[in-house]
């Protein structure tokens, strides 16, 4: 058999091109004792996976030229020389964009199908799922009749941040890009209110779903979003600083907002890697899982087939194309 993989080609310069990436062919690799061989099921796309191919200062290593791209994988084992694993289980892994990866056992988790689709472990059930309740929760600390506003709200980490809020008993506003995906927010997610950022009048928009002015802002865009929510925070409001999308591409300096209202309003903002906070994971688990089951926190998923698609749809992920948490299928689903 072959292992058909997605390799970096070299570096983007600005917005990523199809030409950044390769696809190539390599042996499927043999585990060693205490390993795990899984054939990729779902890859997940995210962000950060912008950053992880730059040669910049990061909180990770930077992908080196003609290495995997990495990224998180739920996979069915295939042979296994773990003794907590067999072939057949379900698991999450880090394998990458690659058909077949090798991974050490004690690291990878094992699903259940019964429990919750798998797929949902790149979800709302796993990174994207957990960065939302720790950010939200632990950081920005939402009150009862607060108001939370949270940018990116139609995605994977957005729309979980603001069914938080709502169980939390706050207001809940989005900010989002296409108006289906500001209906969507509101509709099917059971936010107060949802404004574009495509919208001329942006700060009024904000201004008239946030009367009482915001308590807390969850930050995954920055740019003119972030701007203008410094112009509406409350005395003591709280940031969790999850991403900043809209630069990501950028290639030279990038034009930040002004910063005094922190100052005056004695706010806090907090950056946050949530590979820092892997012990909240099963309160996390117990918490978002119970909340599904109850039909109380829903989410959308995005799912493109093959492979070969990643650099497309990772490409359309950083331009905002996707419409809810972005997969891509690498093989069919048996627990489907």
């Amino acid at each position: 058999m072959t292992n058909r993989r997605i390799v970096l080609a070299r570096r983007p310069v600005g917005a990523p091109k199809s030409t950044d990436f390769s696809l190539v062919q390599a042996p499927v690799p043999t585990p060693a004792e205490g390993e795990v061989l899984c054939r990729t099921i779902y890859l997940s796309l995210d962000p950060y996976m912008r950053g992880r191919i730059s040669e910049a200062r990061s909180y990770a290593r930077s992908v080196e030229i003609g290495q995997v791209i990495v990224g998180g994988t739920v996979g069915q084992v295939v042979e296994s020389r773990h003794p907590g694993l067999a072939p057949g289980d379900y698991v999450l892994g880090n394998d990458g964009w690659q058909e077949y990866g090798v991974s050490p056992g004690a690291g990878l988790r094992r699903l259940d199908p019964r429990q919750a689709p798998i797929s949902t472990a790149l979800g709302v059930l796993g990174m994207p799922g957990l960065t939302a309740y720790v950010g939200l929760l632990d950081i920005g600390r939402p009150k009862p009749g607060e108001t939370v506003v949270v940018s990116a709200a139609s995605g994977a980490v957005g729309s979980v941040v603001g069914q938080i809020a709502k169980i939390k008993g706050c207001r809940a506003v989005g900010v989002a890009g296409a108006r289906a995906k500001c209906d969507h927010v509101v509709r099917e997610l059971g936010f107060d209110a949802c404004v574009s950022h495509h919208d001329a009048d942006l700060a009024g928009a904000l201004r008239a779903a946030c009367p009482a002015g915001i308590d807390v802002y969850f930050e995954n865009v920055g740019g003119r979003v972030l701007e203008t929510v410094l112009g509406l925070i409350n005395v003591r409001a709280r940031i969790p600083l999850c991403g900043l999308i809209a630069q990501y591409n950028a290639t030279g300096a990038v034009a930040g907002p002004d910063l005094r209202p922190l100052l005056v309003t004695r706010s806090l903002i907090q950056g946050f890697i949530i590979s820092d906070h892997l012990d909240r994971l099963p309160d996390f688990l117990a918490d978002v899982g119970g909340w599904l089951r109850e039909g109380r926190l829903k989410y959308r998923e995005d799912i493109v087939d093959g492979l070969e698609r990643a650099p497309e749809a990772f490409i359309g992920l950083l331009e905002g194309r996707n419409f809810g948490k972005l997969l891509v299928r690498v093989a069919p689903d048996p627990a489907r």
